[in-house]
């Protein structure tokens, strides 16, 4: 089974289900409301936990009502979360309005994940432990690059998911072995907004790139190598919320099970395709046996 420790943030989703949303300034009527734990570290670690992975959970939540929610949430999907501790004040919150389209616009306000500015024994032992660490931008990037250098320096395969998109210091980008970015963080981190372009700048400071291009499939591109395009698979979306995620999660278990990237990168497409066909995003991730049989 393969091992993932996951060093991220948790969320409550604080989530408005509308036909379109709201121009700037403008007020719009919604038909649902929902409150759905989230966060791109815990929606990580519950798609590789559900994708049939061993799964550590390191952050943080708040000492309120959603952080009693986040932790049950995580350990009902099989999350350790021994390494999840808890903040004075409140959890983070994701604040999502969901199109009739399926996509969306969020707004994160970090609460107990602004804590986690660096790491103990623990944090370090559990990542040295495992066989890859995925990481994300929702926390302070001093645990971030603390995180990536524990790993590297265990041997520990490092999977960076670049959002929310920010400037990288040096020493994160020396210690990531795989960048996952969509296709806006790419443009933005790399300057050129064409995936293939962007992937070759973005070569020189990781080895390996996939850039997820939603509907459009993902693009794989590695140093020495011709970039490869991925289709997805035809679906219909309901909420694109969480997919980007659990394509990551179910990524990660399929390469620490030694699968060569191509059916890797097939097992994320079909975990991604299932997530957008159900509203939420923890809620609608897809377990081993539903990806197996898509």
């Amino acid at each position: 089974m393969t091992r993932i420790a996951v060093l991220g943030s948790t969320n409550m989703d604080l989530v408005a289900y509308t036909a379109r949303a709201p121009e700037r300034g403008e007020t719009v009527t919604g038909r649902e409301f929902r409150t759905i734990p989230g966060g791109k570290g815990a929606n990580q670690a519950v798609a590789a936990a559900r994708a049939g992975g061993e799964v550590a959970m390191i952050g943080a939540v708040g000492d309120d009502v959603y952080g009693t929610r986040l932790r049950d949430g995580l350990e009902h999907a099989g999350v350790d979360t021994d390494l999840l501790h808890t903040a004075e004040g409140p959890s983070g919150t994701a604040h999502i309005v969901v199109d009739d389209s399926g996509s969306n616009a969020i707004v994160v306000i970090p609460g107990a994940n602004g804590t986690v500015t660096a790491l103990g024994p623990g944090e370090i032992a559990a990542i040295a432990a495992a066989d890859l660490l995925l990481m994300q931008l929702e926390l302070p990037l001093s645990a971030v690059v603390e995180g990536a250098r524990a790993a590297r320096s265990q041997g520990v395969r490092t999977i960076l998911t670049p959002s929310p998109v920010q400037p990288l210091p040096e020493e994160l980008w020396d210690h990531i072995d795989l960048l996952v970015p969509n296709e806006h963080e790419a443009a933005e981190l790399s300057g050129q907004a064409e995936p293939h372009a962007a992937a070759q700048i973005l070569l020189r400071q990781v080895p390996e790139v996939i850039i997820t291009l939603g509907a459009k499939g993902s693009l794989y591109a590695a140093r020495g190598g011709e970039p490869v395009l991925f289709e997805a698979p035809e679906v219909r979306a309901v909420d694109t919320t969480g997919a980007g995620d659990t394509f990551v999660g179910a990524l990660a278990v399929a390469l620490g099970e030694g699968r060569p990237v191509a059916k890797a990168l097939a097992f994320a497409s079909s975990a991604a395709a299932l997530c957008v066909q159900k509203p939420g995003a923890s809620t609608s991730m897809p377990y081993r046996s539903e990806i197996e049989a898509a």
